[in-house]
C-alpha cells in the first residue's frame, strides 16, 4: 500500500470510497506535509503515513559553491530556524579550516543563539502548539490559531508576548545584523564586536525573558495542568512512545544548545552512546523509504528494524523533551526546578509522552534565558578578540548544534581552496522522521473508530506530529526515484492537448 497512489490532489480533509481520510494540508507547521490514513473493513485504521511531498535539495546544489558561504546558503533553506542552520554551518567551517574561536567570540555566538531559541520555542508555544491547549483540541478549527489564543489569554498578555520577542529579534538584529538571516558567523569567530551598550541591553532583555518564560510556565500550569482532561491526554499511551533519547550535554550532562558532546539513552534513560561531532556517522545511519522525500535515521549499531518503538529498535528522538531525557538536569536553578516538577508530574524519567514536549519546550526558553543572564556579565563579552584567523587548508568538517527542533548536523567536505564537493545535513525534524510517523500511526489507531473521524478528531491526529515542531522544508532532501510531475499542455485558446504525468517511481503516462 503505498501513499504516493492516492489520487486525491485537492487540499481537503475527507474521507473517500476507497477507505482513506486524507489529511491535506497538515497544519501549523513550516513546509508542507501531509496525512494519509488507511483504513479496514472495520473502519479502523490499518496504516497511517506522514507523507512529505515537497523537496529542496539543497545538499545538492550546494556543491561547488564556496564553503565560507555557506552560513548563508544554508539559513535560506528555512524562514523560521535560520540561525540553527547559521550556526551549524559556522561551527562546521571551524572543523573545516581547523581554527578555535576565542572566547568572546563563542560567547557572543552563545548569546546569540540563546535569543534565537527563546523567540522560537515562544513561537511554536503560542502560535503553532498551543491552540491546541490554550483553545483547546477539539475547539473549531476557525479558533485554533493564535487570534483564538488572544481571545483566550487576553489582549495585554499578546502584547507582553509581542513585546518580548520584538525586543529579543531587534537585539540579533544588532549582534547579527540580521533576525532572520545572520551574517554573523565566520571561520574562527564572528564579524562583529559588542560595546558596553550592547551589554546593557542585553542585561535588560535577558532579565525580562526570564520573567515572561516564568510567566509562560505559570499559564502552562493553570490552563494545561489544571485541565485533568488535558494531563489524561498527554499521558495517554495514544501519544506515547518508548524510545532512545538523543540530546547535546556539557561536561556535567546538563543540557547544552552549542558546545557540548551528543549522549544516547534508551527507553530506560541508561546511557548507550556518548560522540563528539566527528564521530557521528558512527552511531547514526540513514534509511530510505520510497513513499516520502525524507531520509529516516537510526541507531547504526541496533539497525533499523521498521517504525517500532522499544530498546531493541535503532528509532531515536530528538527536540525538547529527547534533550531533556538525555541530560541529567538543568545548569539553571530555574529551570531545573521545573525540570524536576515535570518528571515528578509525569511518573519518572525518562518520559514517554510525546505531548510532553509542549512542557519541555518552555522550560528550554527559561533555561536559554537565564543562560543569558550569565552570559551577559561575562567580561569577554566584550573583548576586541573576536576572530582567530589562523586557518589550515580545509578538507572535511562537522558542526553539531541544537536547534529548536532537535539535534541539527551539518558535515561538509571541499577540496584544498574551500569549494564545496559534498554536503550532509542531517537536520533536527530528520532526526525524528520515523518516529513522527509512528506517533501519528498510534494517535490515529487510538482515536479513529468505526470510520468516524470528524474535525477535531483529526486534529488530534495532527497534534501527534505538531508536539515535534517540525519543520519540513530543511528536512526534505532526499530523492529516491523521481519528483512528481503534472504537465499539462495547452493552446494558445487555452485548450487542453494532453496532461503528462510522472509518478515518483519515475513511470510517465499521457492522456
Amino acid at each position: 500500500m503505498n501513499p504516493t497512489t492516492n489520487p486525491s490532489m485537492k487540499s481537503t480533509m475527507k474521507s473517500t470510497m476507497s477507505k482513506t481520510i486524507t489529511i491535506d494540508p497538515i497544519t501549523r507547521l513550516e513546509g508542507h506535509g501531509k496525512i494519509d490514513l488507511f483504513l479496514d473493513d472495520a473502519g479502523n485504521v490499518e496504516r497511517a503515513f506522514f507523507q512529505v511531498p515537497e523537496l529542496r535539495g539543497f545538499e545538492s546544489f550546494v556543491e561547488g559553491r564556496r564553503s565560507e558561504d555557506m552560513p548563508q546558503i544554508t539559513s535560506r533553506i528555512c524562514g523560521v530556524c535560520p540561525s540553527a542552520h547559521h550556526m551549524a554551518a559556522t561551527k562546521t567551517l571551524d572543523a573545516l579550516y581547523g581554527v578555535e574561536p576565542p572566547p568572546a567570540a563563542e560567547t557572543i555566538r552563545r548569546v546569540f543563539y540563546n535569543l534565537f531559541m527563546i523567540e522560537d520555542h515562544l513561537l511554536h508555544f503560542f502560535f503553532l502548539g498551543g491552540p491546541d491547549f490554550i483553545v483547546g483540541p477539539t475547539a473549531p478549527k476557525a479558533a485554533r490559531n493564535i487570534l483564538g489564543v488572544v481571545e483566550k489569554v487576553g489582549l495585554d498578555v499578546s502584547r507582553q508576548l509581542i513585546d518580548m520577542r520584538g525586543r529579543i529579534r531587534s537585539l540579533m538584529a544588532t549582534i547579527g545584523g540580521k533576525p532572520i538571516h545572520p551574517v554573523l558567523g565566520l571561520p574562527g569567530g564572528v564579524a562583529k564586536q559588542l560595546t558596553e551598550e550592547i551589554r546593557a541591553e542585553l542585561k535588560t532583555v535577558a532579565a525580562d525573558a526570564v520573567q515572561f518564560t516564568q510567566f509562560s510556565l505559570k499559564a502552562f500550569d493553570d490552563i494545561v495542568l489544571g485541565n485533568k482532561q488535558y494531563v489524561d491526554l498527554i499521558t495517554s499511551d495514544t501519544y506515547s512512545h518508548a524510545t532512545h533519547y538523543m540530546g547535546m550535554v556539557d561536561k556535567n550532562n546538563c543540557v547544552d544548545f552549542y558546545g557540548g558532546e551528543m549522549r544516547v539513552v534508551d527507553p530506560y534513560g541508561v546511557e548507550i552512546e556518548r560522540f563528539r561531532e566527528p564521530e557521528y556517522a558512527r552511531v547514526i545511519a540513514e534509511h530510505v523509504e520510497p513513499w516520502s522525500y525524507m531520509k529516516f535515521p537510526y541507531l547504526r549499531k541496533i539497525g533499523w528494524k521498521g517504525f517500532v518503538d522499544g530498546k531493541e529498535s535503532g528509532v531515536y528522538r530528538v527536540a525538547p523533551l529527547a534533550r531533556l531525557n538525555a541530560a541529567d538536569g538543568m545548569s539553571t536553578p530555574l529551570a531545573q526546578q521545573t525540570y524536576e516538577r515535570m518528571y515528578k508530574t509525569l511518573g519518572g524519567k525518562p518520559a514517554h509522552s510525546t505531548l510532553a514536549n509542549h512542557w519541555a519546550r518552555l522550560i528550554e526558553a527559561l533555561f536559554a534565558a537565564e543562560e543569558l543572564v550569565a552570559l551577559a556579565n561575562r567580561q569577554e563579552l566584550t573583548s576586541p578578540e573576536i576572530r582567530n584567523t589562523n586557518l589550515k587548508t580545509p578538507r572535511e568538517g562537522v558542526g553539531i548544534v541544537e536547534a529548536p527542533r532537535g539535534t541539527l548536523i551539518h558535515h561538509y567536505t571541499t577540496d584544498e581552496r574551500g569549494i564545496m564537493k559534498t554536503a550532509n545535513l542531517i537536520v533536527a525534524t530528520l532526526n525524528n522522521a520515523a518516529a513522527m510517523n509512528m506517533s501519528v500511526e498510534k494517535a490515529a489507531r487510538g482515536l479513529v473508530r468505526d470510520g468516524r473521524a470528524d474535525d477535531g478528531l483529526l486534529n488530534m491526529v495532527e497534534m501527534a506530529f505538531r508536539a515535534y515542531d517540525p519543520c519540513l522544508g530543511c528536512a526534505t532532501h532526499c530523492l529516491p526515484g523521481k519528483m512528481p510531475l503534472r504537465v499539462n499542455l495547452r493552446r494558445s485558446n487555452g485548450e487542453s492537448l494532453a496532461i503528462i504525468t510522472r509518478e515518483s517511481d519515475g513511470t510517465q503516462r499521457r492522456c
